[in-house]
């Protein structure tokens, strides 16, 4: 008898998804990052998965989960927090979602469509002649994919750069074309079983923080009549910076 897993892989679907509002496509295409950013889910008992729940995501840092559940909560998809404790001289925090298994479909799909349009997006615009609401959605899902690495990526910090490692080579590539989008130049290196994508210490480093921070709250960025099907702007962001975690 094999059990479901723990944890849900990065969501795909063999059909092309249909396009979402622009309002949406931001909060999808931010959780998408960050799922891209966790790293292969910790061995668990096949026991300790709740028969209500088939999907979720793991984190080892609070903030990541926090702005996950909000950015699912904003998607309309219930998920529940829950944390485990771990280690014994040095203790350590996983923060684990668990979605519903009658709204798995949704969580797929959503994620799901929001990465690939997100992606497309991003490296393939905005072109000449893009009106003004696209070329701030355009920014919006360059300082979405930065927030999303340095909440849930492993953290590299030296005096003279400011990076973070993934072990996603699109998600590195999303962030190379992010920073260019932002005006910052960005550098890749490949590592040990991940890549470090980086930026210079100074206004390099400020532009990206800056852009990364978690907005106060979300305004309307779509023009009249088109883009069906947008999300009503929430109020329920947090102003809270991002943090780093351990690099991998």
């Amino acid at each position: 008898m094999t059990h479901e897993p723990l944890v849900l892989d990065r969501p795909h679907t063999p059909t092309t998804p249909s396009p979402l509002g622009w309002l949406t496509l931001g909060d999808a295409f931010e959780a998408a990052c960050l799922l891209r950013c966790t790293p292969p889910p910790t061995a668990a008992r096949p026991s300790a998965v709740r028969a209500e729940h088939t999907a979720g995501v793991e984190f080892n840092r609070e903030d990541a989960a926090q702005r996950m559940r909000q950015l699912l909560n904003r998607l309309d998809i219930p998920v529940t927090h829950e944390v485990a404790v771990g280690g014994l001289r040095r203790r350590y925090e996983l923060h684990r979602l668990w979605v519903p298994r009658e709204h798995q479909g949704a969580y797929t799909r959503m994620l799901d469509a929001g990465w690939w349009q997100g992606r497309r997006e991003l490296l393939g615009g905005p072109l000449p002649g893009a009106s003004p609401a696209r070329r701030r959605l355009v920014t919006r899902l360059a300082e979405a994919a930065w927030r999303s690495a340095l909440l849930a990526a492993g953290r590299h910090v030296r005096r003279h750069i400011l990076g973070v490692r993934l072990t996603d080579r699109e998600l590195a590539a999303v962030l190379i074309r992010g920073a260019a989008v932002l005006d910052v130049p960005a550098r890749l290196r490949p590592g040990t079983g991940c890549f470090l994508v980086s930026v210079a210490d100074g206004p390099d480093r400020q532009r990206i923080l800056r852009s990364a921070a978690l907005e106060p709250a979300r305004g309307p960025i779509a023009e009249p009549g088109t883009a069906p099907g947008v999300t009503p702007a929430s109020a329920r962001d947090a102003g809270v910076a991002p943090a780093g975690r351990a690099a991998c």
